[in-house]
């Protein structure tokens, strides 16, 4: 399963916003009033959760019921989350509780979305909070937190003789050839046919910086791509192994489901990834009858001051539908499912609480000393970004950096540079 990561979710498309007032609800739809009232009535919960609806999802039913007696909550599993979920959002039946599909800009969600509270108050609680904002006020809060980096295989590691964990791109590249030099392994599977997982390179802004506006300074640079910039760093390594001979050997068949098998079983070195990928390829590598403990996750390989840095930003947004007939009974389980599902541990991933911990899988990741960066948030960004009709977090663009570097294409590194920096330059000044 694919969980999206908003951090890379640059690109966004409106919708056309359904009514904003709601139907004979339990309260009104001011700032923060979805917490008013007892929690009473029956709320449907969608979720792209199709592998632990029927089991983890009906334990939470079950404790949050007993909780609160007067509310029945209901789910719906839908496997295709963003497109199901858009279309619905044409009506006023998107359910009471829903994480937000990447497509819906920011700008409209209060139109879908009840107000959950002020951002320097839930601030104080909770991480990520300016990711679903408009003008100081939140509309949602991540489901869980993302850490960007690389995820391998111990074993392969290991039998490469690699002993340290690299910290610069030339290194990484270096480990990658003795990955192809002494073993069988494809050092570093781009899923380049799915594509999505191909984006990875955007979810690393920050990481050579440590500057957690990357974003936003992304958004004022007329040349993005020019030598020596962030953006052109984390690109140009996407583009060097793949000119090394140190991806797929047709990447033009890579398959998403299978890439977490056969780095279960030591067939692949490594995978750009966020954080959220470990406990799914443990659980591939305890399928297949492998060690689940030989799945580590790295830092993305550049220091700063020393430490390595990983931009980490939120998963799914949870929200409650402003059309939905109990808000009382939708927060309680916003609440809830935020605060004390323990869902951010099960998915491996960083808490949306601040106070908590993180999950164990991600104990080794910390021993590296790495620093979490949580990014600025840069709506022009994504305005820039269409209006270039780039695709930051689409894989169209990175294609063509394989491409170029696996010689499939008469395209070089610096042209399809140039190109994107003329074309970016031209958005900015359009966009203003």
């Amino acid at each position: 399963m694919r969980i999206a990561v908003a951090a890379a979710a640059v690109v966004t498309l409106s919708l056309t916003a359904a009514c904003s007032s709601g139907g004979d609800d339990d309260t009104s739809s001011d700032g923060g009033s979805a917490s008013a009232g007892a929690p009473s009535g029956d709320i449907l919960v969608l979720t792209n959760r199709t592998d632990l609806v029927d089991t983890t999802f009906q334990d939470y039913k079950k404790t949050f019921e007993a909780k609160y007696p007067d509310v029945k909550v209901k789910f719906e599993a839908l496997t295709d989350y963003e497109g199901e979920v858009k279309t619905r959002m044409n009506t006023k039946d998107y359910g009471d509780v829903l994480l937000i599909p990447n497509s819906v800009s920011v700008a409209d969600y209060p139109d879908f979305f009840e107000p959950i509270g002020k951002t320097d108050e839930l601030a104080k609680t909770y991480s990520f909070v300016n990711e679903a904002a408009v003008d100081g006020t939140a509309y949602g809060l991540a489901t869980f937190g993302n850490a960007n980096g690389v995820v391998y295989n111990k074993d392969v590691f290991k039998a490469a003789g690699i002993t340290a964990l690299p910290t610069t791109p030339q290194e990484f590249v270096a480990d990658m050839q003795a990955i192809k030099d002494k073993t069988d392994a494809v050092p570093f599977y781009t899923n380049y046919k799915d594509g999505w997982p191909l984006t990875w390179p955007q979810s690393w802004m920050g990481a050579v910086s440590g500057d957690k506006d990357a974003l936003v300074k992304m958004a004022t640079d007329d040349a993005p791509w020019a030598d020596g910039k962030e953006k052109a760093t984390v690109d140009s390594l996407l583009f060097d192994v793949a000119k090394a001979g140190l991806i797929e050997e047709d990447p033009t068949t890579t398959n998403w489901e299978n890439s977490k098998n056969l780095i279960a079983t030591g067939k692949i070195g490594a995978m750009a990834l966020g954080s959220w990928a470990v406990p799914q390829m443990q659980d591939a590598a305890t399928k297949a009858g492998a060690d689940p403990a030989s799945i580590g996750f790295m830092p993305p390989p550049f220091l700063v001051d020393g430490k390595p840095v990983s931009p980490v930003g939120g998963d799914y947004k949870l929200a409650i539908n402003v059309n939905s007939d109990h808000k009382a009974a939708a927060r309680a389980w916003f609440d809830w499912f935020i605060n004390d599902s323990g869902f951010y541990d099960l998915a491996g991933a960083l808490p949306t609480v601040t106070a908590n911990p993180a999950p164990a899988n991600l104990k080794d990741f910390e021993a590296t000393g790495v620093q979490y960066l949580e990014m600025t948030p840069e709506a022009k960004l994504s305005a820039i970004d269409n209006q270039a009709e780039i695709g930051l977090g689409q894989p169209d663009y990175y294609r063509q950096l394989v491409d170029a570097g696996r010689g499939a294409s008469k395209d070089t590194k610096e042209s399809i540079f140039e190109g994107l920096d003329t074309k970016w330059a031209a958005a900015r000044a359009s966009v203003g």
